[in-house]
């Protein structure tokens, strides 16, 4: 461990636990091929029950680590690992975790599980479809954890590669064309990403790849400008901003549910951590001055999500839609620079991480049983599939953001981080309310209307005799949903986990000269 690496006392341990929790996944991934194959073993569950075993394993651990070694008042670098990997190109494997990262660590190996257990009907492939999400796993947990920016940026890439193949291999009749569509996106964003990072990296007097070093170069001018610009498209696009959107429908469209899971519960969630890692940390004087255009970004997301939602008559296309439009909330509590809306950002990640890996999983439940997603050619489901029926409106609640539960803290949190910004005008802020609460209008409309046309009304034939949720798939329900009702009535269970180092980055975005820069904007 590098003794020039700053880290918190409590940090300091003689075991490299972040990387167990990275490497375990991928240990599992690599036994795969050992297992017997399908042509001598016809259905075999060994993939998936290795698989299972692994990512619980895996999980246990994380909660072990974060429960136990990991202390949530500090705002500093915990359970530093940093070794020098390929000293040629300046590579570290270099780990570590804070209030922004560790919450994210704890989702991603949650939804992660949850969808491994969901692909119960997966028929052909099994021990490629298994490893793949176990390398999954690892690439998630990696870019989460990673301190090193070509170290992030490889796990960045990892990534992309298992869900390219599960939606191309066991994805819908485009699958090919979804596939294809978010590869290219998302590759081409990478670059932007990569000569961002990379510049940075050589501005300063020395060559330095380390994210604590980064953060104290602070570029500013047209230079840090032009890095934040190429930060926000890159993980924008991942995010998803507006009109970087478009392959989110259509990988959510032809995907499986528990590959659906993974893409609104964790892959989104990358962008929003990355634009508080990158854009808000390490250029924190372009960030002063591009806020208020993040938050009009925001408001069209918002907006133009909900309204895209209305026109989708499928129902994971609906769904991915409402993610677009609930994602705008992020970037409101982002641009929002002050603890508390960067708190909803952090907030807002965690419950619709929960909430949208909740919808998709219940969707692949009824879908599984009805073989349509069609809302026009679906109807009185209520009637032959009540407890299904009951979850997914839930759900939906937990979407449009109920009282009561997590979405609602979230938002209201987001809305008061806005109001309270006293550097921004009060037009503007009463603006950007106005703007946001049609979202908000717009969003029971769009979810409730889908509930009443898929479980109400004329009762098709042909969906008569389907079956009830199983208890595997309840049990998967709970999980997701319990969560969002705790966090609703005690939020404090997530803030806690990252309050220190938000309140940390909004006073470093102070110290930067918050007043000053925003005072010379037209709207300050």
């Amino acid at each position: 461990m590098d003794a020039n690496l700053p880290i918190a006392a409590a940090s300091q341990v003689d075991f490299p636990w972040l990387s167990l929790i990275v490497l375990l996944p991928a240990v599992g991934a690599l036994l795969m091929p050992l297992l017997p194959g399908e042509t001598k073993y016809s259905g075999s569950e060994l993939p998936r029950n290795l698989a299972l075993s692994f990512l619980f394993a895996d999980f246990l651990l994380i909660i072990g680590v974060f429960s136990q070694l990991f202390d949530n008042s500090l705002h500093e670098i915990q359970l530093a690992e940093r070794i020098s990997w390929i000293p040629l190109i300046g590579l570290e494997w270099s780990l570590g975790a804070d209030g922004i990262s560790a919450p994210l660590v704890v989702l991603s190996g949650l939804i992660t599980l949850l969808s491994a257990a969901a692909s119960w009907k997966i028929k052909s492939k099994k021990r490629l479809y298994f490893a793949l999400l176990l390398v999954q796993a690892s690439a998630q947990a990696l870019v989460f954890l990673s301190q090193d920016f070509l170290l992030f940026f490889l796990a960045w890439e990892l990534e992309l590669v298992p869900v390219y193949l599960l939606i191309a291999i066991w994805g819908g009749t485009n699958r090919q064309y979804a596939a294809t569509k978010f590869i290219l996106y998302t590759a081409l964003a990478s670059l932007l990403i990569l000569i961002s990072g990379l510049a940075i990296a050589f501005s300063g007097n020395q060559f330095t790849l380390n994210f604590t070093e980064l953060a104290e170069l602070k570029p500013s001018g047209s230079f840090g400008l032009l890095c934040y610009l190429g930060f926000l498209v890159g993980f924008g696009v991942k995010l998803p901003i507006f009109p970087l959107h478009t392959w989110l429908p259509d990988a959510h469209g032809e995907a499986n549910a528990p590959v659906s899971m993974l893409l609104a519960g964790v892959l989104l969630k990358m962008g929003g951590y990355a634009l508080i890692r990158f854009n808000v940390q390490m250029l924190p004087t372009a960030h002063l001055q591009l806020a208020p255009a993040l938050i009009v970004i925001g408001i069209v997301n918002i907006i133009y999500g909900a309204l895209n939602a209305f026109a989708q008559d499928n129902v994971k296309r609906r769904i991915a839609c409402s993610s677009v439009s609930h994602m705008g909330f992020v970037l409101l509590g982002i641009g929002a620079i002050d603890a508390l809306g960067i708190s909803g950002a952090m907030l807002q990640m965690i419950s619709h991480g929960l909430i949208a890996a909740a919808m998709f999983f219940f969707t692949g439940s009824f879908y599984e049983r009805t073989n349509t997603l069609s809302i026009p050619n679906m109807g009185g489901l209520a009637k032959v599939l009540p407890i299904t029926f009951a979850f997914f409106l839930t759900s939906s609640l937990a979407s449009l953001a109920l009282p009561g539960m997590s979405g609602f803290i979230s938002e209201i949190t987001i809305f008061l981080g806005i109001t309270s910004q006293e550097n921004f005008t009060s037009i503007f802020r009463s603006i950007v309310v106005i703007l946001s609460a049609i979202g908000l209008v717009l969003t029971p409309i769009y979810l409730l209307s889908m509930c009443r046309r898929v479980f109400f009304g004329p009762r098709i034939p042909a969906l008569a005799n389907t079956s009830e949720m199983n208890a595997r798939e309840m049990t998967i329900g709970l999980t997701l949903l319990v969560p969002t009702l705790v966090i609703g009535f005690w939020p404090r269970a997530a803030i806690d986990f990252y309050e220190a180092s938000t309140n940390t980055l909004a006073e470093n975005l102070l110290n930067t000269g918050i007043t000053t820069t925003l005072k010379s904007l037209p709207i300050g």
